[in-house]
């Protein structure tokens, strides 16, 4: 039987999603539970899972899917409540259902949406801590969010994103489609969504980064339209914090039913969770 879930973690205490030999990882929290669970007392084997998109140490999701396969069965609610009952406090299963074999939760996701959730001002909000990132500039200043606006016209639909792609990226091809980028002020906060079929590593920071330099004024809106051009890393902003990173939404064919994540259960704001949004 293939068991897909939906996850929210908050990533600040874990080294990343993918496992690692010092078991600190969101991966390996979850694969943990599931097993402990499952009670096999026939077998050793833990339980491994697909996850959706990896990320990186420090970044959150709200919306993350995995699916395992095993050979028990229990209900829906009973694979929530158990699993979550072996999780920490940081992590935590919204839903869990039977789906074909046909499904993955890597490859048969077709769309992904990302948040980036930045503080900016004279100093840092300890409320904030791991939850957002965080730009110092003076309180009588604001960012050039028009500026970044327009900037943004430049990355829409498919392009080569080398010059946003980490030189750790391990993606066949850089070659990425950004089907929307919303841009929400709300001194002292910005919020950034970026929706797209995938992402390359490091590359919603990377962007995050770039449109920075914009809206501080130290380059001006063409520039993005220059590092796109680029396809050099090495001319793009440096890859910025990933506190305020937050795996959104994952989408999948219809014929897939996967549940919607469960948004309001964060504390960022709701203006951010509709399809659309102007700022």
């Amino acid at each position: 039987m293939r068991i897909a879930l939906g996850l929210q973690y908050d990533g600040s205490p874990y080294s990343g999603w993918q496992s690692q030999l010092s078991l600190n990882t969101v991966q390996d929290k979850l694969e943990g539970a599931i097993t402990r669970f499952v009670g096999d007392s026939s077998s050793d084997a833990i339980v491994r899972v697909t996850t959706a998109g990896r990320t990186d140490a420090g970044v959150h999701a709200l919306g993350q899917v995995v699916h395992f396969d095993v050979t028990v069965k229990r209900d829906d609610w009973s694979w929530v409540r158990g699993i979550n009952s072996f999780l920490p406090d940081s992590i935590v299963v919204n839903w869990a259902m039977p789906v074909s074999e046909e499904f993955s939760a890597r490859f048969s996701a077709n769309e992904r949406t990302y948040i980036y959730a930045l503080h900016a001002g004279p100093y840092r909000s300890p409320m904030a801590t791991s939850r957002a990132g965080y730009l110092m500039m003076p309180a009588d200043k604001w960012l050039d969010v028009p500026a970044m606006q327009a900037a943004r016209e430049y990355l829409i639909g498919e392009h080569d994103f080398s010059s946003f792609r980490s030189s750790e990226c391990q993606s066949k091809t850089p070659i990425k489609t950004i089907y929307s980028i919303e841009i929400f002020s709300a001194q002292p906060w910005l919020y950034f969504k970026i929706r797209g079929n995938a992402f390359l590593h490091h590359m919603v920071r990377n962007l995050v980064g770039t449109f920075l330099m914009i809206g501080t004024g130290k380059q001006s809106t063409q520039w993005m339209s220059e590092v796109l051009a680029a396809k050099d890393r090495r001319v793009a902003a440096p890859t910025f914090a990933p506190d305020g990173l937050y795996l959104a939404k994952i989408a999948y064919p219809d014929e897939f039913a996967i549940p919607q994540p469960r948004l309001e259960n964060s504390w960022l704001p709701p203006v951010l969770f509709k399809d659309s949004f102007r700022p």
